[in-house]
């Protein structure tokens, strides 16, 4: 067991939390678990996020290195984003995360009345 606590602000673990636990983090690592997606088709894979929050999502994404961006070599210029080490390791507990919403979406989604 480590000697982090996620309970004080300035915990290294709680930092690493911030970074991913965020939706758009979330679903974009999800979403490049199956392989790399150029910006287009992630844009339409993932619906309601705006391009400009899938900018600033992949940018932070691999500046955290959690992803890389990889520019084609095709006419238009093109670049496609992939999971690094670091992110593939993120994967498995995205996926359980995203596994847990999607049984348990109909009682989270309840009527607050």
């Amino acid at each position: 067991m480590s000697d982090y606590d996620v309970f004080l602000s300035d915990c290294p673990a709680r930092t690493a939390l911030d970074l991913v636990a965020d939706t758009w983090s979330v679903v974009v690592v999800y979403g490049l678990g199956r392989g790399p997606h150029r910006y287009s088709e992630l844009h339409a894979r993932i619906g309601g996020i705006s391009k400009k929050m899938l900018t600033q999502t992949l940018r932070k994404l691999e500046r955290n290195r959690l992803i890389e961006r990889r520019v084609l070599a095709t006419a238009p210029a093109g670049a496609e984003y992939r999971l690094t080490p670091l992110g593939r390791s993120l994967l498995g507990p995205v996926t359980v995360l995203a596994g847990w919403a999607e049984q348990h979406a109909e009682e989270l989604a309840g009527d607050d009345d």
